[in-house]
C-alpha cells in the first residue's frame, strides 16, 4: 500500500541517485486536518500521532483516532462560538498538548491560525489583533498569559476568550467545551489557496508581520521529514521548539505525520538539558532537531551517561552552528549534525540531506523543491567563492509549494521581496563548487568596515572555540573612521570572570585565527543575549541598543 504522502508528492532520483526534481501534487480542496490526519486515523486508528510528557512528568499517547475524535469535538465547540471559515484565532499554547488538537480544529473549519509566542507583551497581543482581526484567542493560564491577553483584548468586548488548563475569569474552558460537543464533523469545504497560518515575524526594522501561508503549505515540508531530520514511518521524532515559531510547522506537526511517524513533545517550564537527555534515551527518540543553542548546552553535560542508541540522526536550523559545538557533540555521541536554512517565509530551503556528508561550516545545497541562486545587488548570479544573497526563482511564474502568500496588510512589502519572479531572503551566503552554501548573516547582519565586508558568524564561530566563551553575538558598532568596528557580546562560562586581561587575550585570540581586520574592537560581558520571540539571538536589537546609547 503506498504511503499517504506518496498521494501529494514524488521524487525524480537522477543517474547519480540524487534528487533531481520534486513533484508535488494539491488538490483543489487538500486539507492537512481531513486528508492526511483523518485518513490516518481511519487506516491505523491505534498507531501513536503524539507523545506528550508535561512540566510536571505527566505522560500522555495520543493515537491518530485519539486525534481526531478530539479535533472533531474541538471544531465543533468552536464553530458553537461563532468560529467559522476564513476567521482567524490566535494561539497561546506554549507546547501544550491542546495546541495540536487547536490548529488542526482550525484547520477543519477553514480557520486561520496565529501561533504566537507566550514571550510576547500585551502590546505585543493587541497590534497582533488590530492586524489580524482576529475574532478569539485560545491561550494557557500559565505565566501571566491570561492577565496579557485580557490587557490585549480590552479594546474589543466581542473577542472570544478560551484558557487552557485552570479556569481564569471571563474566559471559555477548552476542556469543558470539548467534553460537551458533539463527536460527529460534516467536512467543512475548503480551498488549496485559503488562507491557513498567520505568522508574526520580526524583521531588522519596523513592526512584526503576519506572513500568510494557505492549505498547501503542509505538503512542503515532506521533503523536510523525509530527507533532512531522516523520518521513516513509526518514528518518534522530537523537534525543540515553541508553538509559537514556525519551527513547529517544520519539526512537530505536518511533514512527520504525513510520513506516519509520531511526534514527542516535551512541555517543559525551564530548559534543563539533562531532563531532555533524559526523555531521548527514555522515550526512544528517533531522529532530534533543535537550534545551536540547546546543543550548547548538551555538550556541557555527561552525554555518554544517557543511551542514545535508538537516534539515528540531528539536525539543527535557525542560527549558524558553531563548528566547536558540532566537533564536542560528534565526540560524545559520533552523531553528526546536519545543518539546514530556511525562513518563516519558507520551508526549509538548504539543508544537508540523509546520508549526505556535512561541510564543515556550511548550510548544506539547495533543497530540490526550490530553485535557489546567490545573486548580487543587480540581480546577476555571483561566481563561487564570493558572497550574494539567497534568492528563490520561480518557475513558468508560479509560486513554488511552501513560499508564503503575502504579508498581511502589507502588500508594499510583499512586492519588495517578490521582485521580477525572484523572492530575496536578505540572507547573505558564499557558494563552492560543489555546491554547498556557507551563511553570512541577514544583510543588515554583515558589518561594512572600513570597506571591508565581515560576516558575523565567522567571527562567532572563532570566538566559541575560546575556553571562556559560552555564547556569543557579532555586530557592527557606529565608527567615525571606520563606519563600524566589530564588537562581540559575550556570554562567559561557568568559573570565568570578566577581566581587561580577559578581553586582549579574546582579540588576540581572533586575530590569530582572521584577518586582521575580523578581530572584534569593542568586547562587552553580558549577563544574556536578546533574542527575538522565536528564540534567536537578534544582533538587530544589539545594534539598536548601541545606536541608541551612542546617540
Amino acid at each position: 500500500m503506498p504511503e499517504i504522502f506518496e498521494d501529494y508528492y514524488k521524487e525524480i532520483i537522477g543517474e547519480n541517485g540524487e534528487i533531481n526534481k520534486i513533484e508535488t501534487y494539491v488538490p483543489e480542496h487538500f486539507n492537512f486536518a481531513y486528508d492526511v490526519m483523518d485518513r490516518l486515523a481511519f487506516e491505523e486508528p491505534n498507531g501513536v500521532a503524539m507523545v506528550h510528557k508535561s512540566a510536571d512528568g505527566e505522560r500522555r499517547v495520543f493515537t491518530y483516532g485519539d486525534i481526531k475524535g478530539l479535533t472533531d469535538k474541538a471544531a465543533n465547540a468552536l464553530k458553537a462560538l461563532g468560529i467559522s471559515r476564513h476567521d482567524s484565532v490566535m494561539l497561546l499554547l506554549k507546547r501544550r498538548y491542546e495546541f495540536w488538537i487547536s490548529i488542526l480544529a482550525l484547520h477543519k473549519l477553514g480557520a486561520v491560525a496565529i501561533p504566537t509566542s507566550h514571550m510576547v507583551s500585551a502590546e505585543d497581543i493587541r497590534e497582533r489583533f488590530k492586524v489580524s482581526g482576529a475574532k478569539a484567542v485560545i491561550c494557557v493560564n500559565t505565566e501571566h498569559i491570561c492577565k496579557k491577553v485580557e490587557e490585549a483584548t480590552s479594546f474589543d468586548k466581542n473577542i472570544v476568550k478560551i484558557v487552557v488548563g485552570d479556569n481564569y475569569p471571563g474566559f471559555e474552558n477548552l476542556e469543558g467545551l470539548i467534553k460537551k460537543s458533539a463527536a460527529n464533523l460534516v467536512r467543512i469545504t475548503t480551498d488549496k489557496n485559503d488562507d491557513m497560518l498567520y505568522y508574526f515575524t520580526s524583521g531588522t526594522s519596523g513592526a512584526p508581520k503576519a506572513v500568510i501561508h494557505d492549505f498547501s503549505y503542509p505538503i512542503a515540508h515532506i521533503y523536510t521529514a523525509k530527507n533532512w531530520h531522516g523520518i521513516t514511518k513509526g518514528d518518534l521524532h522530537l523537534t525543540v521548539a515553541d508553538s509559537g515559531w514556525a519551527k513547529t510547522a517544520w519539526g512537530k506537526l505536518y511533514g512527520q505525520w504525513f510520513l506516519g511517524a509520531a511526534i514527542m513533545v516535551y512541555d517543559y517550564e525551564q530548559f534543563y538539558a539533562s531532563d531532555l537527555l533524559k526523555i531521548i534515551s527514555e522515550e526512544k527518540v528517533n531522529t532530534f532537531c533543535a537550534p545551536p543553542t540547546v546543543y550548547k548546552y548538551l555538550i556541557l553535560e555527561k552525554i555518554k551517561d544517557y543511551n542514545l542508541d535508538n537516534l539515528r540522526y540531528v539536525t539543527t536550523a535557525g542560527e549558524p552552528m558553531p563548528k566547536e559545538v558540532s566537533r564536542k557533540f560528534i565526540d560524545q555521541t559520533g552523531l553528526i549534525i546536519r545543518e539546514g536554512f530556511g525562513q518563516t517565509e519558507t520551508a526549509l530551503q538548504i539543508c544537508t540531506p540523509v546520508n549526505s556528508e556535512q561541510i564543515s561550516g556550511s548550510i548544506g545545497r539547495p533543497s530540490p523543491l526550490y530553485k535557489i541562486a546567490l545573486v548580487d545587488e543587480n540581480n546577476n548570479c555571483v561566481p563561487c567563492g564570493e558572497e550574494g544573497e539567497i534568492v528563490i526563482i520561480s518557475e513558468n511564474g508560479q509560486k513554488p509549494i511552501g513560499i508564503f502568500k503575502g504579508y498581511l496588510g502589507d502588500d508594499a512589502q510583499y512586492e519588495e521581496v517578490w521582485r521580477g519572479g525572484v523572492y530575496h531572503t536578505k540572507d547573505m551566503a558564499i557558494g563552492d563548487q560543489k555546491g554547498n552554501y556557507f551563511f553570512l548573516g541577514r544583510n543588515d547582519d554583515v558589518i561594512k568596515s572600513s570597506g571591508y565586508r565581515i560576516g558575523p558568524s565567522e567571527v562567532e564561530d572563532i570566538l566559541m572555540k575560546h575556553p571562556a566563551v559560552f555564547e556569543c553575538a557579532v555586530t557592527g558598532f557606529p565608527s567615525k573612521n571606520r563606519g563600524n568596528v566589530v564588537k562581540a557580546s559575550i556570554i562567559l562560562k561557568k568559573g570565568y570572570e570578566a577581566s581587561t586581561k580577559l578581553i586582549t587575550e579574546l582579540q588576540d585570540f581572533v586575530k590569530k585565527r582572521a584577518a586582521i581586520y575580523k578581530y572584534p574592537r569593542i568586547i562587552k560581558f553580558v549577563e544574556e543575549l536578546p533574542r527575538s520571540s522565536s528564540g534567536k539571538i537578534s544582533r538587530a536589537m544589539i545594534r539598536k541598543i548601541d545606536e541608541e546609547n551612542a546617540g
